[in-house]
């Protein structure tokens, strides 16, 4: 009987006290949240509770273990599988704590700063620094689980004789993954680039979607995703729209007949404009850019809050300026023509070569004298 309760007691009782444990911590992390609206960090540690459940399940078990006398033979085994999962959990606890805290300084900050590009920036500093400490907290923690094996111990110290060979040679192997790594911390403490800024690279427009130590995502306008690495925004030279603020100018192109009316096209642009919500009332302009044979090159100027809104705006003004001239002046629009040339007065005729008729003359009577 006492071999039945013994383990009963000990492996119940752990658990128990576990659920408890839990359960009281998470009323207290929910009143807190209720009580404090102004911070996400109490409900931000909610999210460890299963991890948190863990450590305090195996850390009891691997504490009273002992006094259970169960499965004897296999007692060396089943301790070192339980400090295995104290150690995996603890470091999933450890990361869910710091994505809380991190998460909240990132909230708070936005709360208080309204510059997008400051907040973005530090969005991609808060990502990346999260993405260091889950590295750096599941390398401790693997290593932490090879060294409770004793073959592992063993092995290590003969390995530490040669980490200095085994330094060079990793150097040389990882050498593209480690300027990869140092390439992000360099963007995202840098400010180079930031999640959310709107980039052109080898050719295409899109978003910042994402962004790691090693590689970077780019959402193009027709929803694609470009993956580079992030070494390439620190050796070649790329355009970021979004830095230095937001706002941008745009332009629109119109070929047009030399004939085109440019005042009241110039009109047609402001009422156009004041009609399109994306525009930002900050700038517009018509202007003659270049002139062929047949027809003019007119640049219609015009300014947007953002690149959204400027793509909104240069696409609006090219159709609606068609339309108009298509309406009203179509004799504005690029024709090609194909009367006969007029030739200059000095050029020669094109018959010069031909023999010009000669007039015949009329023989007529002598005229009678009278005499």
């Amino acid at each position: 009987m006492e071999n039945l309760l013994r383990p009963l007691i000990v492996i119940g009782g752990s658990v128990v006290l576990t659920l408890v444990i839990g359960w009281t911590t998470d009323l207290l992390l929910r009143k807190a949240d209720q009580r404090h609206h102004e911070t996400p960090l109490w409900g931000l540690l909610r999210r460890g509770r299963i991890p948190y459940q863990l450590v305090l399940c195996a850390a009891f078990l691997r504490a009273t273990y002992d006094e259970a006398q169960l499965l004897e033979q296999h007692r060396t085994t089943i301790g070192r599988a339980l400090t295995l999962v104290l150690i995996g959990s603890t470091a999933w606890l450890v990361i869910r704590i710091a994505a809380a805290v991190v998460e909240t300084s990132y909230s708070r900050y936005a709360r208080v700063h309204r510059d997008p590009a400051r907040v973005r920036r530090v969005r991609t500093q808060v990502t990346l620094i999260m993405r260091v400490v889950s590295a750096i907290v599941g390398v401790v923690a693997a290593a932490a689980m090879l060294l409770t094996f004793p073959a592992m111990r063993a092995a290590g110290a003969s390995l530490l004789a040669s980490a200095g060979l085994l330094g060079i040679v990793a150097g040389i192997a990882a050498q593209s993954t480690l300027s990869n790594l140092f390439a992000g911390l360099q963007i995202a403490f840098g400010d180079m680039v930031r999640l959310g800024d709107v980039v052109v690279v080898e050719g295409e427009w899109g978003t910042v979607d994402e962004i790691t130590l090693t590689f970077l995502t780019v959402r193009t306008w027709d929803e694609r995703r470009i993956t580079m690495p992030v070494s390439y925004f620190t050796s070649k030279p790329f355009e970021n729209w979004s830095r230095g603020g937001a706002q941008m100018t745009g332009t629109v192109f119109l070929h047009v007949d030399h004939a085109a009316p440019l005042p009241a096209m110039r009109e047609k642009l402001r009422d156009i404009l004041r009609e399109c919500p994306a525009w930002d009332g900050r700038h517009y302009d018509l202007t003659v850019t270049d002139s062929t044979p047949s027809t003019m090159e007119v640049r219609a100027l015009v300014t947007a809050k953002d690149p959204d809104d400027l793509w909104t705006v240069r696409v609006t003004v090219r159709e609606q300026l068609v339309r108009w001239l298509t309406e009203t002046h179509p004799y504005a629009l690029p024709r090609v023509n194909t009367a006969d040339a007029v030739l200059p007065p000095t050029h020669p005729r094109p018959d010069a070569h031909l023999p010009r008729p000669t007039r015949s003359r009329v023989h007529e009577p002598p005229r009678s004298t009278g005499r």
